[in-house]
């Protein structure tokens, strides 16, 4: 999951060139980043770029809620950069614009390299544009995440139970946070602590993109290979079905915390770190970071910094899922992060100039690793880092991402990055637990809506 944060943050950063060359200028739009590593790693690589080339570059940062308002208005008043990248273009905006032919085709930079990528995260740059009739590159893969598990192993002890007791079947995994570890946890302690935080809100992209791994539990394929439908035939309907009754029941159980109805991003994170929720399921491992970035926060207090430590190296755990309910194991979806090259920016040279240089290992890998592990590599190189194996975290990430992955429908048909933006998903979960609709009904809304928008 992405912290969203609160206030958006321009700063305009320049490096001076190097004396004697011409100062050709680029302009760069970024996403501001999750950890001050994470922005330090993108500051050194545009030295570096500056210093071979001698071109000036003007960076602009912004907060992840607000770089695609802020594209779109630059794309409609016709003064876009030369080069942007955003946390959320590739679930919201990127295969509209490639469709509607405002991209640039990147074929020449990314071609070249292509075998240097993972398939799956290279696939997700590959779109179609209707105004050329044809898929080519028109983005650029940056990084990838995917969905974890990650729960308090001491608060799973204050319950009475140990990390051998968690099944790995299906049903009886999801059973047993609800069902078992609640009710022992809140005897120990005598406080309404939730057995599992399940985000359902309308206005979080982590409700959508963890109901749709519990859809691909259930083997459900929304459409083909060529973006076409596949909703009417009733084993969608059915796997469907099965996934939204799964993904609402600890709710209806009262295993997951009622605010989660209008949880945004962040707000499953707030309430792992603050222990009113065992366990949840998280974009990323943004949360286990969170207290590995307080260790080594220099500001913080030795207590604050040491309490940081203990959680990340003793206290919070970092799992896959268990098999899916016909006993197979889980294959993830990956979100692939990208960035752009708008048709309309006026110095494409440059800016390609200046991809082919950041996807180069030595300056993309240490923007990834900046992360904390909050990301994981696009490049087959990069993923046998060994900061993939240094602790248990990275390498429960490490190992989801080797058991395979898949793409998100978007990739093969747009039209449901507009699904996506609306949550449709979450809004078929909010009229069953909020409305009381039964699922079959919830679902066959869902379809419609589905037929309506990408049909």
């Amino acid at each position: 999951m992405r912290r969203v944060l609160a206030v958006a943050v321009a700063a305009t950063i320049a490096f001076s060139a190097v004396p004697g060359f011409a100062q050709d200028k680029l302009t760069v739009w970024w996403v501001k980043g999750f950890y001050k590593s994470e922005d330090d790693a993108l500051y050194a690589a545009i030295k570096k770029y500056e210093q071979k080339t001698g071109v000036k570059v003007e960076l602009s940062q912004y907060a992840v809620q607000d770089m695609n308002a802020k594209s779109v208005a630059a794309l409609d008043a016709g003064t876009v950069p030369d080069i942007a990248y955003s946390d959320t273009y590739d679930v919201q905006t990127a295969g509209k614009w490639a469709f509607d032919g405002k991209l640039e085709d990147l074929s020449d930079v990314l071609g070249p390299m292509k075998d240097r990528f993972e398939p799956v995260a290279l696939s997700t740059a590959n779109l179609y544009s209707d105004k050329a009739r044809k898929k080519a590159y028109y983005a650029f893969p940056i990084k990838q995440q995917t969905l974890h598990i990650q729960y308090w192993k001491d608060m799973l002890g204050q319950a009475g139970f140990k990390e051998n007791d968690i099944p790995g079947t299906w049903k009886e995994y999801w059973s047993f946070w609800c069902d078992k570890v609640q009710p022992g946890i809140r005897k120990a302690t005598g406080q309404r602590v939730f057995g599992t935080g399940f985000p359902m809100g309308v206005e979080s992209t982590d409700s959508f993109q963890s109901f749709l791994s519990w859809v691909d539990a259930y083997n459900v394929k929304l459409v083909d290979d060529n973006g076409k439908l596949l909703v009417d035939d009733p084993k969608v309907k059915t796997g469907l079905v099965s996934a939204l009754t799964d993904y609402t029941q600890p709710y209806i159980k009262g295993c997951t915390p009622p605010s989660s109805t209008t949880w945004k991003d962040p707000d499953n994170n707030v309430a792992f770190h603050n222990k009113t929720t065992v366990m949840t399921h998280n974009y990323t491992i943004s949360i286990a970071a969170k207290w590995l970035d307080d260790a080594n926060n220099a500001s913080l207090t030795p207590e604050q910094r040491a309490a940081g430590r203990k959680a990340y190296d003793e206290l919070i755990a970092t799992s896959g899922f268990p098999k899916k309910p016909d006993g197979s194991p889980m294959t993830y979806r990956t979100a692939v992060k990208v960035g752009v090259i708008f048709e309309a920016s006026k110095n494409k040279a440059k800016a390609k100039e200046f991809l082919a240089f950041l996807m180069q290992e030595d300056n993309l890998r240490p923007y990834v690793e900046g992360a904390l592990g909050r990301w994981f590599p696009v490049t087959k190189e990069s993923q046998e880092s060994p900061f993939w194996q240094a602790d248990k975290h990275r390498k429960a990430v490490y190992d989801q991402f080797k058991a395979g992955t898949l793409p998100f429908e978007f990739t093969r048909n747009w039209k449901f990055t507009i699904l996506n933006n609306e949550n449709a998903w979450a809004k078929a979960m909010n009229r069953v637990v909020n409305e009381k609709v039964p699922v079959d009904k919830a679902v066959d809304e869902l379809i419609v809506r589905i037929k309506e928008v990408a049909g």
